[in-house]
């Protein structure tokens, strides 16, 4: 399917590694200038080599979502490089496991900035682009934890579920002006970040990862854990201009591991 993106320009939140690195190589495959964005100058450069090495257009640009008083002069350098923003995918860095209880306040202010205001704050400040265009897509990834709580993840659970109200609300207010925004949620994929769960996991369970992950695996429908790639493909078809009519969405990339409905 030709998603008919390749004119657009993306901005890729934590796109150094991990899921945010999979969605900016999907949208570039597309033909999408990608603006690689991330704390960590030498994983965004290696994003963009790898975007680059396969034929792709993409840039990196230092951008740290607990610093929102440095958002607006990242977003000119990205304009003036690379022109307006199209596609924004809004994909913040997971916190520490920690239970509901018992965690200072201090902590959870933090959280809160870099994870749910800092992504507002981003998206206000991208939209003006897409509304002068009459086009956009607002992408947030969150986890399966907005959806259904897991456990020792109190505050990954808490904070993702705002931002799913945030989208809906969103989504609403700006449908009319040919902007779509959608909420993407991964199961169990291969990324670091789930081989870090999965080890802490088997420290508190007097296991080991390779347990862990086999008694994860079997809870799957799917067998397995999710590749990268495959959540960078659903990403990108909601990017795409086939899908004006997904908004205010919650896309589920997980082999069928979540149990709920809805």
């Amino acid at each position: 399917m030709h998603l008919a993106i390749e004119d657009k320009v993306a901005l890729v939140c934590g796109a150094g590694s991990g899921l945010g690195r999979a969605i900016a190589l999907a949208l570039a495959a597309e033909g999408v200038t990608v603006a690689v964005t991330g704390r960590t100058p030498g994983k965004l450069d290696e994003t963009v080599a790898l975007i680059t090495g396969q034929g792709g257009r993409a840039q990196a640009f230092a951008l740290d979502l607990s610093q929102p008083e440095t958002f607006d002069d990242v977003l000119s350098a990205i304009r003036q490089a690379l022109g307006p923003i199209g596609i924004l995918v809004n994909n913040s860095g997971g916190p520490p496991p920690s239970r509901a209880e018992g965690v200072a306040a201090t902590v959870w202010q933090a959280q809160f900035t870099a994870m749910v205001s800092a992504l507002i704050q981003l998206t206000d400040k991208v939209l003006p682009d897409m509304r002068a265009a009459g086009w956009g897509r607002i992408i947030t990834s969150t986890s399966s934890g907005a959806v259904a709580p897991l456990a020792n993840l109190a505050i990954s659970n808490t904070l993702r579920m705002a931002l799913l109200g945030w989208s809906k609300t969103l989504a609403s207010e700006v449908a009319g002006q040919g902007i779509t925004a959608n909420i993407i949620i991964p199961g169990r994929i291969a990324t670091d970040r789930v081989g870090q769960l999965d080890a802490a996991k088997a420290q508190r369970e007097n296991s080991t990862p390779e347990a862990v992950q086999a008694q994860s695996k079997a809870s799957i429908p799917a067998g397995r854990y999710g590749k990268p790639e495959e959540y960078g493909a659903a990403a990108a078809f909601l990017a795409s201009r086939q899908a004006s009519y997904i908004t205010g969405s919650v896309l589920r990339v997980d082999g069928g591991l979540i149990p709920s409905i809805f």
